[in-house]
């Protein structure tokens, strides 16, 4: 891996070419070999392929119209995107869809087919934490249950759990899977406090990182928030 110091005509890169991958930490940019990853196959992989290739069909066939296709294109011009290099782009109203309806059926939710009316991402949740220990091998979550999504149905905050860490790790960028839901309810909302599943099993001493995001009934989603890392007490 190499350093990489730009000048003038190049100011940031990002992505793959030819045999090389440009990317930036916390140290600055770097450049290091290109490698094709393996294609594990596994079930989790496959779930997430047949979500993609469903809602691509959905895109196109009944009851979604051309009317309804034109609202989700308003929605998504109505909502900056950084792209890797932090630059605001603007996703089309198929990326916004698919995005939308890929986490409702990713968190066990039914597909959206009208756009959100409300232009704009709801608010990620600044109260947002985990803990756990590995006697309960569960994730313990701390979020503000006063919110309005916790009183909703069909909406739902849902938890992504970073692969175990070694203690002395200090920043972390993947790999995610997800945990858990935690669904709302106009009878029964959810508490701080409730816990998840975890994703990889947790023992005393590891260092791990967290991911939520709310998926509000009409379809709109937060963009991923962390919670700050914790070890895992006995």
């Amino acid at each position: 891996m190499a350093l990489v110091k730009y000048g003038g005509g190049i100011i940031q890169q990002s992505g793959s070419m030819g045999g090389s991958t440009y990317a930036r930490n916390r140290f600055g940019n770097y450049v290091r070999a290109r490698t094709k990853p393996v294609n594990p196959k596994s079930s989790r992989q496959s779930a997430a392929r047949i979500i993609m290739m469903y809602l691509a069909e959905a895109w196109r066939e009944s009851p979604m119209t051309d009317a309804i296709r034109a609202n989700w294109e308003t929605y998504a011009q109505s909502v900056s995107w950084l792209n890797k290099l932090g630059e605001a782009v603007t996703l089309t109203g198929f990326n916004m869809f698919m995005r939308s309806n890929a986490a409702l059926l990713g968190c066990g939710g039914a597909i959206v087919t009208a756009a959100p009316t409300d232009l704009g991402l709801p608010a990620a949740d600044p109260t947002f934490s985990v803990a756990g220990s590995e006697a309960a091998q569960l994730l313990a979550i701390t979020f503000d249950d006063t919110a309005t999504w916790c009183d909703l149905a069909l909406a739902h905050m849902v938890i992504d759990m970073g692969i175990p860490q070694n203690p002395t790790r200090n920043f972390f960028g993947g790999p995610w899977r997800f945990s858990g839901v935690l669904d709302g309810s106009v009878g029964s909302p959810p508490t701080t406090g409730d816990t998840v599943a975890v994703a990889w099993p947790l023992v005393e001493g590891q260092r791990i990182w967290c991911r939520a995001s709310i998926i509000q009934p009409d379809g709109r989603v937060t963009t991923k928030f962390e919670s700050a890392n914790f070890l895992v007490t006995a």
